[in-house]
Protein backbone atom coordinates (compact mmCIF):
# COMPACT_ATOMS: atom_id res chain seq x y z
CA UNK A 1 0.00 0.00 0.00
CA UNK A 2 3.17 2.46 1.18
CA UNK A 3 4.45 1.75 -2.34
CA UNK A 4 1.31 1.85 -4.27
CA UNK A 5 0.23 5.41 -2.37
CA UNK A 6 4.06 6.84 -2.99
CA UNK A 7 3.06 5.85 -6.53
CA UNK A 8 -0.33 7.52 -6.97
CA UNK A 9 1.82 10.70 -5.32
CA UNK A 10 4.75 11.04 -7.96
CA UNK A 11 2.29 10.32 -11.02
CA UNK A 12 0.09 13.61 -9.56
CA UNK A 13 3.48 15.64 -9.00
CA UNK A 14 4.61 14.85 -12.97
CA UNK A 15 0.93 15.60 -13.80
CA UNK A 16 1.16 18.37 -12.18
CA UNK A 17 4.71 19.46 -13.40
CA UNK A 18 4.01 18.18 -17.12
CA UNK A 19 0.81 20.75 -16.82
CA UNK A 20 2.84 23.72 -15.36
CA UNK A 21 5.27 23.37 -18.48
CA UNK A 22 2.51 22.79 -20.44
CA UNK A 23 1.05 26.14 -19.16
CA UNK A 24 4.52 27.91 -19.46
CA UNK A 25 5.00 27.30 -23.21
CA UNK A 26 1.45 28.08 -23.75
CA UNK A 27 2.34 31.68 -22.12
CA UNK A 28 5.58 32.06 -23.84
CA UNK A 29 3.98 31.61 -26.88
CA UNK A 30 0.97 34.28 -26.14
CA UNK A 31 3.79 36.65 -24.91
CA UNK A 32 5.60 36.00 -28.35
CA UNK A 33 2.51 36.91 -30.57
CA UNK A 34 1.83 39.55 -28.53
CA UNK A 35 4.97 40.77 -29.14
CA UNK A 36 5.12 39.87 -32.98
CA UNK A 37 1.58 42.08 -33.31
CA UNK A 38 3.32 44.75 -31.26
CA UNK A 39 5.95 44.86 -33.68
CA UNK A 40 3.87 44.75 -36.75
CA UNK A 41 1.61 47.29 -35.09
CA UNK A 42 4.66 49.66 -34.78
CA UNK A 43 6.13 48.70 -37.68
CA UNK A 44 3.13 50.08 -39.27
CA UNK A 45 2.73 52.71 -37.46
CA UNK A 46 6.00 53.91 -38.33
CA UNK A 47 5.34 53.48 -42.12
CA UNK A 48 2.01 55.11 -42.14
CA UNK A 49 4.08 58.33 -40.19
CA UNK A 50 6.84 58.20 -42.95
CA UNK A 51 4.02 58.06 -45.62
CA UNK A 52 2.52 61.20 -44.19
CA UNK A 53 5.94 62.77 -43.85
CA UNK A 54 6.46 61.79 -47.72
CA UNK A 55 3.09 63.14 -48.62
CA UNK A 56 3.29 66.40 -46.78
CA UNK A 57 7.04 67.12 -48.29
CA UNK A 58 5.97 66.59 -51.81
CA UNK A 59 2.86 68.90 -51.11
CA UNK A 60 5.53 71.40 -49.76
CA UNK A 61 7.36 70.53 -52.79
CA UNK A 62 3.93 71.33 -55.09
CA UNK A 63 3.48 74.45 -53.56
CA UNK A 64 7.19 75.63 -53.96
CA UNK A 65 7.22 74.57 -57.94
CA UNK A 66 3.12 76.43 -57.96
CA UNK A 67 4.19 79.65 -56.52
CA UNK A 68 1.04 81.46 -56.81
CA UNK A 69 -1.45 78.62 -55.38
CA UNK A 70 -4.35 79.36 -57.08
CA UNK A 71 -3.91 83.57 -56.58
CA UNK A 72 -6.02 85.22 -59.07
CA UNK A 73 -4.66 87.79 -61.26
CA UNK A 74 -6.26 89.84 -63.83
CA UNK A 75 -4.68 91.38 -66.75
CA UNK A 76 -6.07 93.84 -69.46
CA UNK A 77 -6.05 92.48 -73.17
CA UNK A 78 -6.26 95.04 -75.96
CA UNK A 79 -7.37 93.86 -79.32
CA UNK A 80 -3.91 94.92 -81.08
CA UNK A 81 -1.60 91.80 -82.24
CA UNK A 82 1.59 92.33 -80.14
CA UNK A 83 -0.76 92.93 -76.87
CA UNK A 84 -2.89 89.67 -77.60
CA UNK A 85 0.65 87.79 -78.17
CA UNK A 86 2.21 88.97 -74.87
CA UNK A 87 -0.92 88.72 -72.59
CA UNK A 88 -1.49 84.71 -73.84
CA UNK A 89 2.43 84.08 -73.07
CA UNK A 90 1.81 86.10 -69.45
CA UNK A 91 -1.35 83.83 -69.36
CA UNK A 92 0.56 80.45 -70.03
CA UNK A 93 3.66 81.35 -67.70
CA UNK A 94 1.83 82.26 -65.09
CA UNK A 95 -0.80 79.69 -64.89
CA UNK A 96 2.47 77.12 -65.13
CA UNK A 97 3.53 78.91 -61.97
CA UNK A 98 0.17 78.21 -60.07
CA UNK A 99 -1.76 81.86 -60.82
CA UNK A 100 -5.28 82.02 -62.39
CA UNK A 101 -4.94 84.20 -65.08
CA UNK A 102 -7.64 86.34 -66.46
CA UNK A 103 -7.57 88.40 -69.49
CA UNK A 104 -9.91 91.37 -70.00
CA UNK A 105 -10.56 92.85 -73.29
CA UNK A 106 -10.38 96.30 -72.70
CA UNK A 107 -9.84 99.37 -74.64
CA UNK A 108 -6.90 101.83 -73.64
CA UNK A 109 -9.00 104.79 -71.73
CA UNK A 110 -10.88 101.53 -69.94
CA UNK A 111 -7.73 100.31 -68.85
CA UNK A 112 -6.60 102.65 -67.17
CA UNK A 113 -9.36 103.51 -65.57
CA UNK A 114 -9.60 99.99 -64.11
CA UNK A 115 -6.31 99.94 -63.04
CA UNK A 116 -6.16 103.28 -61.27
CA UNK A 117 -9.58 101.65 -59.30
CA UNK A 118 -7.73 98.29 -58.58
CA UNK A 119 -10.46 96.59 -60.65
CA UNK A 120 -7.35 95.23 -63.12
CA UNK A 121 -3.72 94.16 -61.70
CA UNK A 122 -1.66 95.02 -64.82
CA UNK A 123 -1.66 96.64 -68.06
CA UNK A 124 1.55 95.06 -70.20
CA UNK A 125 1.55 97.77 -72.76
CA UNK A 126 2.33 101.21 -72.39
CA UNK A 127 3.92 103.31 -75.31
CA UNK A 128 6.41 106.14 -74.03
CA UNK A 129 7.96 108.97 -74.27
CA UNK A 130 4.87 110.10 -76.64
CA UNK A 131 2.29 107.47 -77.23
CA UNK A 132 0.76 107.15 -74.19
CA UNK A 133 2.31 110.32 -72.77
CA UNK A 134 -1.65 111.80 -71.89
CA UNK A 135 -2.26 108.52 -69.98
CA UNK A 136 0.84 108.95 -67.86
CA UNK A 137 0.33 112.76 -66.94
CA UNK A 138 -3.16 111.49 -66.13
CA UNK A 139 -2.77 108.34 -63.84
CA UNK A 140 0.98 108.56 -62.47
CA UNK A 141 -0.82 109.57 -58.86
CA UNK A 142 -2.94 106.08 -59.27
CA UNK A 143 -1.08 104.03 -61.43
CA UNK A 144 2.65 102.38 -61.19
CA UNK A 145 4.29 102.94 -64.51
CA UNK A 146 7.15 100.53 -64.83
CA UNK A 147 10.59 102.64 -65.04
CA UNK A 148 11.80 98.37 -66.82
CA UNK A 149 11.02 98.17 -70.56
CA UNK A 150 10.39 94.99 -72.41
CA UNK A 151 10.90 96.66 -75.80
CA UNK A 152 13.19 99.13 -76.58
CA UNK A 153 13.34 99.62 -80.55
CA UNK A 154 8.89 100.36 -80.92
CA UNK A 155 8.48 102.72 -83.89
CA UNK A 156 5.31 104.62 -84.69
CA UNK A 157 3.89 106.71 -87.87
CA UNK A 158 1.26 106.81 -90.37
CA UNK A 159 2.53 104.08 -93.17
CA UNK A 160 1.62 103.34 -97.02
CA UNK A 161 2.18 100.96 -99.59
CA UNK A 162 5.13 100.90 -101.15
CA UNK A 163 4.34 101.24 -104.37
CA UNK A 164 2.90 104.69 -103.27
CA UNK A 165 5.70 106.78 -104.75
CA UNK A 166 4.30 109.84 -104.75
CA UNK A 167 4.23 110.01 -101.01
CA UNK A 168 7.03 109.59 -98.97
CA UNK A 169 6.26 112.42 -96.23
CA UNK A 170 3.66 113.37 -93.90
CA UNK A 171 4.19 116.74 -95.64
CA UNK A 172 3.40 115.26 -98.67
CA UNK A 173 0.18 113.94 -98.27
CA UNK A 174 -2.46 117.24 -99.02
CA UNK A 175 -0.88 117.50 -102.25
CA UNK A 176 -2.11 113.90 -102.97
CA UNK A 177 -5.01 114.43 -100.90
CA UNK A 178 -8.14 112.78 -103.57
CA UNK A 179 -5.79 109.79 -103.74
CA UNK A 180 -6.47 108.96 -100.96
CA UNK A 181 -9.33 110.42 -100.32
CA UNK A 182 -9.04 112.74 -97.29
CA UNK A 183 -9.04 110.17 -94.83
CA UNK A 184 -6.72 108.64 -93.04
CA UNK A 185 -7.87 104.98 -91.93
CA UNK A 186 -7.36 104.68 -88.20
CA UNK A 187 -8.04 102.21 -84.97
CA UNK A 188 -9.38 102.14 -81.53
CA UNK A 189 -10.37 105.63 -80.77
CA UNK A 190 -9.10 105.61 -77.34
CA UNK A 191 -5.39 104.20 -78.10
CA UNK A 192 -2.47 107.27 -77.62
CA UNK A 193 -1.83 106.76 -81.06
CA UNK A 194 -4.84 108.12 -82.31
CA UNK A 195 -4.64 110.67 -79.89
CA UNK A 196 -0.92 111.93 -81.57
CA UNK A 197 -2.60 111.29 -84.86
CA UNK A 198 -4.54 113.85 -84.17
CA UNK A 199 -1.71 116.25 -82.96
CA UNK A 200 -0.23 115.04 -86.18
CA UNK A 201 -2.94 116.26 -88.71
CA UNK A 202 -3.55 119.47 -86.88
CA UNK A 203 0.35 120.69 -86.86
CA UNK A 204 0.66 119.70 -90.36
CA UNK A 205 -2.86 121.68 -90.96
CA UNK A 206 -3.78 118.48 -93.37
CA UNK A 207 -6.99 118.15 -94.92
CA UNK A 208 -7.65 115.02 -93.60
CA UNK A 209 -10.28 113.16 -91.64
CA UNK A 210 -8.91 110.26 -89.27
CA UNK A 211 -11.34 107.33 -88.63
CA UNK A 212 -11.80 105.47 -85.99
CA UNK A 213 -12.58 101.90 -86.19
CA UNK A 214 -10.52 98.78 -84.52
CA UNK A 215 -6.56 97.26 -85.34
CA UNK A 216 -8.19 93.56 -87.01
CA UNK A 217 -10.61 96.48 -89.37
CA UNK A 218 -7.60 98.55 -90.09
CA UNK A 219 -6.00 95.67 -90.98
CA UNK A 220 -8.35 94.53 -93.45
CA UNK A 221 -8.56 97.47 -94.97
CA UNK A 222 -4.61 97.79 -95.63
CA UNK A 223 -4.83 94.41 -97.35
CA UNK A 224 -7.86 94.96 -99.51
CA UNK A 225 -6.26 98.36 -100.84
CA UNK A 226 -2.95 96.29 -101.42
CA UNK A 227 -4.64 93.52 -103.10
CA UNK A 228 -6.51 96.16 -105.44
CA UNK A 229 -3.35 98.17 -105.73
CA UNK A 230 -4.94 101.44 -104.62
CA UNK A 231 -3.77 103.95 -101.93
CA UNK A 232 -4.27 103.95 -98.44
CA UNK A 233 -2.32 105.57 -95.16
CA UNK A 234 -2.83 104.45 -91.45
CA UNK A 235 -1.09 104.92 -88.59
CA UNK A 236 1.02 101.79 -87.77
CA UNK A 237 3.71 100.54 -85.10
CA UNK A 238 6.45 97.92 -85.31
CA UNK A 239 6.77 95.37 -83.35
CA UNK A 240 3.23 94.17 -85.71
CA UNK A 241 2.85 91.43 -87.84
CA UNK A 242 1.47 93.21 -90.77
CA UNK A 243 4.66 94.15 -91.98
CA UNK A 244 5.73 90.74 -92.95
CA UNK A 245 2.69 90.40 -94.77
CA UNK A 246 2.82 93.53 -96.65
CA UNK A 247 5.36 96.08 -97.95
CA UNK A 248 4.77 99.05 -96.41
CA UNK A 249 6.77 102.24 -95.23
CA UNK A 250 6.38 104.67 -92.65
CA UNK A 251 6.14 108.64 -94.13
CA UNK A 252 8.64 110.84 -92.87
CA UNK A 253 7.70 112.97 -89.50
CA UNK A 254 9.82 116.27 -89.89
CA UNK A 255 8.01 117.82 -87.15
CA UNK A 256 8.34 114.48 -84.78
CA UNK A 257 5.25 114.86 -83.45
CA UNK A 258 4.87 110.91 -83.83
CA UNK A 259 8.18 110.83 -81.79
CA UNK A 260 11.37 109.10 -82.24
CA UNK A 261 11.81 105.38 -80.77
CA UNK A 262 9.41 104.59 -78.51
CA UNK A 263 9.92 101.96 -75.46
CA UNK A 264 7.18 99.74 -73.94
CA UNK A 265 6.75 99.44 -70.42
CA UNK A 266 3.80 98.23 -68.09
CA UNK A 267 1.86 99.41 -65.43
CA UNK A 268 0.30 97.77 -62.47
CA UNK A 269 -2.48 98.84 -60.02
CA UNK A 270 -1.14 100.49 -56.60
CA UNK A 271 -0.59 97.66 -54.17
CA UNK A 272 0.73 95.17 -56.98
CA UNK A 273 4.20 94.91 -56.16
CA UNK A 274 3.53 94.11 -52.42
CA UNK A 275 0.88 91.46 -53.49
CA UNK A 276 2.36 89.39 -55.95
CA UNK A 277 6.39 90.67 -55.22
CA UNK A 278 7.38 87.73 -57.40
CA UNK A 279 5.29 88.32 -60.44
CA UNK A 280 6.28 92.08 -59.81
CA UNK A 281 9.90 90.85 -60.07
CA UNK A 282 9.59 88.60 -63.53
CA UNK A 283 7.80 91.53 -65.15
CA UNK A 284 10.53 93.80 -64.37
CA UNK A 285 13.05 91.27 -66.10
CA UNK A 286 11.24 90.80 -69.18
CA UNK A 287 12.86 91.53 -72.02
CA UNK A 288 12.18 90.95 -75.64
CA UNK A 289 13.85 91.28 -79.13
CA UNK A 290 12.34 92.57 -82.60
CA UNK A 291 12.61 88.82 -83.53
CA UNK A 292 11.32 87.54 -80.09
CA UNK A 293 8.31 89.10 -80.39
CA UNK A 294 7.78 89.01 -84.17
CA UNK A 295 8.25 84.97 -84.34
CA UNK A 296 5.46 85.30 -80.96
CA UNK A 297 2.99 87.39 -82.97
CA UNK A 298 3.15 85.18 -85.52
CA UNK A 299 2.71 81.75 -83.57
CA UNK A 300 -0.27 83.30 -81.67
CA UNK A 301 -1.81 84.48 -85.07
CA UNK A 302 -1.53 81.39 -86.77
CA UNK A 303 -2.34 79.15 -84.35
CA UNK A 304 -6.31 77.90 -83.79
CA UNK A 305 -6.50 79.32 -80.12
CA UNK A 306 -4.29 81.98 -78.98
CA UNK A 307 -3.40 80.27 -75.99
CA UNK A 308 -1.81 77.39 -77.64
CA UNK A 309 0.48 79.38 -80.18
CA UNK A 310 1.45 81.15 -77.04
CA UNK A 311 2.43 77.71 -75.23
CA UNK A 312 3.86 76.33 -78.55
CA UNK A 313 6.78 79.47 -78.57
CA UNK A 314 6.84 79.43 -75.16
CA UNK A 315 8.21 75.41 -74.85
CA UNK A 316 10.57 76.43 -78.15
CA UNK A 317 12.01 79.66 -76.13
CA UNK A 318 12.21 77.99 -72.37
CA UNK A 319 15.94 79.54 -71.81
CA UNK A 320 14.65 82.97 -72.46
CA UNK A 321 11.69 82.83 -69.81
CA UNK A 322 13.66 80.95 -67.68
CA UNK A 323 16.42 83.87 -67.53
CA UNK A 324 12.83 86.40 -66.93
CA UNK A 325 11.98 84.01 -63.76
CA UNK A 326 15.70 84.61 -62.34
CA UNK A 327 15.93 80.33 -63.26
Amino acid sequence: MKKKGLSVIVSLIAAGTLAACGNSNENANEEQADAESNNSQNEAEVNESEENENAAEDENNNNEEAAGNGEELTFSQINWAENIAVTNMWKVILEDEGYDVNLNLLEMGFTMEALANGELDANLEIWLPVQDANYLEQYQDSVNFSEETWFDNAKVGLVVPEYVEEVNSVEDLNEHRDMFDGEIVGFDPGAGTMEVTEDLIEEYELDFVLQPSSEPAMIDEIGNAIRNEEAIVAPLWSPHSVFSNYDLKFLEDPENVYGGVEKIHHATRHGFEEDFPEVSEWLKNWKMEDEEIGELIDYVESADEHIEGAREWIDENQDLVDEWMNR
